[in-house]
């Protein structure tokens, strides 16, 4: 694909040519294979998704990412409301998804496409941490940095 058939990222570069649907497709795959595995997060997703709902929602997940960062506008959901409705989410469950959304990113990808990857994490992360706490009622100024969400490239 020529560089004027690209789209741009959010940032304004040009994606990269190894970011596409099926490297999405298997960072997604591979993400939600750790979740499901993950003590802390796999008891809120395996709580909320049956087994048989598993691959409708990667597929969702994948029409996300590839909305997100290829600009395809195969995802017209809402993805915020579902996660105000889960009491137990905390900071702890957003750092853990960071860290294996990290760990995932830096097994798949390289260079630019993990930056972009993670990019769009943190700050999906950053917004879900605010708009819980706002939800909550709590003071969603006074919420601090995760670790994970330093993590850089």
């Amino acid at each position: 694909m020529s560089d004027t058939l690209r789209p741009l990222t959010m940032g304004g570069q040009l994606i990269p040519v190894d970011l596409d649907e099926v490297l999405i497709r298997c960072v997604v795959y591979r993400f939600y294979d750790y979740i499901r595995a993950d003590p802390l997060l796999a008891q809120v997703f395996n709580q909320r998704i049956s087994a048989a709902e598993w691959p409708v929602h990667l597929e969702k997940m994948c029409d996300f990412w590839s909305s997100s960062l290829l600009r395809t506008d195969r995802y017209n959901g809402r993805p915020l409301p579902p996660h105000l409705n889960i009491p137990e989410l905390d900071d702890a469950h957003f750092e853990r998804w960071l860290s294996l959304f990290h760990q995932t990113v830096d097994e798949l990808c390289e260079g630019e496409t993990r930056t972009i990857f993670f990019d769009l994490a943190r700050r999906i992360a950053r917004s879900f941490r605010m708009a819980v706490a706002f939800h909550r009622g709590e003071d969603s100024l006074s919420i601090t940095p995760l670790k994970a969400d330093s993590i850089g490239f």
